[in-house]
């Protein structure tokens, strides 16, 4: 009885369009008192167990690292640097939108910071420079996946609180991968802008280039500071989170000068507001699985795996999970799926002997898709409003480079070294 009314109320809420996170706590308080179990356990859940998960405190932190540097414009700088880059070759721009991805990266940890910042700059460039509308919203979307993969990653964070694997080897391991994901994306650029008669633009002088250099210089050397203090042992994850926003905030308020204190005002105010949410939902996510780990439902998950013939290689239960995680990226945000969908099967990964580390950054790729994948694809819907292209249009650019995601999904799923190589390098025993 208390199964059915939990299930059957977190249903309907969904159903109803309300948040996913309401829909979890109604429903796990429910089965609470249908069951007669101790609403205090509802306090220790949330609460307690929150508090003991330190590596939260990473996401605010990144997400106010992001906030920064969008309203202190570094973004630009970053575009500029790019541009020098890779700028000449056939499609520049595209490619220019690529590398911009992966140098954000390596600051921010989240898809939806890259496309709302620096996909402002990316696609007036680019329209204004004589590229299609639809395929400056597509690569966009598509390069912006690459920004949770390469570390550091919010979503790898929130992975590692649910599946106990060591934050810091996810990180590593999602370096080849997001690497992997650049080049696919920029040789379909490259195609596409042969076939459709892209521009070019040219090679700067030297003056030029080292003119750009140096204006994007400290920038650029957020992601070494942040990513050589991890891997120097010098500071956690966590602290790393700390480190660069501080100097991501130094640079736009006292170095480039770029971000005024009521702008400032304003960054804290969104970065509150979005860790708000994200902490209220991950604690509703702790109750919810209490319920689930109560019912023993994993465990009736993995018998039904086993029932089907879907346990007899890890292939075969990796290839089903990314089914199931493509189609209900389709359907419902990531943070659901990561929250409530991946702890469900943690336990059928676990009895398949797949790596944790590599099921993670497979998982975490695999969901940034989502975010591009039609009818739910907040990608598309923001790059539509904040370049005016129909988004009909931009849904039917986008399957192409979906499809070209999802070819670079196969390379990591099936051949776990891509994954696994540089943090055994580091000395990773899984």
């Amino acid at each position: 009885m208390a199964v059915a009314v939990w299930l059957a109320t977190f249903l309907i809420i969904f159903a109803c369009g309300y948040p996913v996170a309401f829909g979890m706590f109604i429903s796990a308080v429910l089965y609470l008192l249908i069951a007669g179990v101790d609403l205090s356990t509802v306090m220790n859940t949330m609460v307690i167990q929150y508090e003991n998960q330190f590596i939260l405190m990473a996401v605010p932190l990144f997400i106010f690292t992001a906030k920064v540097m969008n309203a202190g414009k570094l973004t630009d700088r970053l575009f500029d640097f790019a541009k020098v880059l890779v700028g000449p070759l056939r499609g520049g721009l595209g490619h220019v939108n690529i590398i911009s991805s992966i140098i954000f990266a390596g600051m921010s940890g989240s898809e939806i910071a890259d496309v709302a910042g620096l996909g402002t700059v990316e696609i007036k460039a680019m329209k204004d420079a004589g590229y299609d509308g639809p395929f400056a919203c597509a690569v966009t979307c598509a390069s912006a996946t690459i920004g949770p993969i390469i570390p550091p990653s919010i979503p790898m964070i929130i992975y590692s609180m649910l599946s106990g694997a060591s934050v810091g080897y996810l990180f590593l391991g999602g370096v080849i991968p997001g690497f992997i994901l650049a080049l696919v994306l920029m040789i379909l650029v490259y195609i596409l802008a042969g076939i459709r008669n892209y521009p070019t633009g040219r090679w700067p002088h030297g003056k030029e280039f080292v003119k750009i250099l140096l204006r994007s210089f400290f920038i650029l050397m957020a992601p070494v500071i942040l990513l050589g203090g991890i891997y120097g042992g010098i500071f956690t994850p966590t602290e790393a989170a700390g480190v660069v926003g501080v100097y991501v905030l130094t640079l736009s308020l006292f170095v480039y000068r770029t971000l005024g204190f009521k702008a400032l005002y304003k960054v804290f105010i969104e970065t509150i507001v979005s860790s708000g949410f994200v902490s209220f939902i991950v604690a509703c996510a702790f109750l919810f699985g209490y319920v689930v780990a109560r019912e023993e439902i994993p465990a009736l998950i993995t018998q039904t795996f086993i029932g089907l013939g879907l346990m007899k290689s890890q292939m075969t239960v990796l290839l089903s999970l990314n089914v199931l995680f493509l189609i209900l990226g389709c359907f419902i945000d990531v943070s659901s799926i990561l929250l409530i969908i991946v702890p469900l099967v943690l336990p059928l990964v676990t009895e398949a002997g797949i790596d944790l580390v590599h099921f993670g950054v497979v998982t975490v790729f695999n969901l940034m898709i989502a975010l591009d994948t039609p009818p739910f694809g907040p990608t598309a819907f923001i790059t539509s409003g904040i370049s005016g292209t129909p988004l009909s249009q931009v849904m039917r650019e986008m399957l192409i480079f979906i499809a070209f995601e999802l070819l670079a999904l196969a390379i990591i799923t099936y051949f776990p070294d891509t994954v696994l190589w540089i943090p055994r390098l580091a000395g990773y025993q899984g």
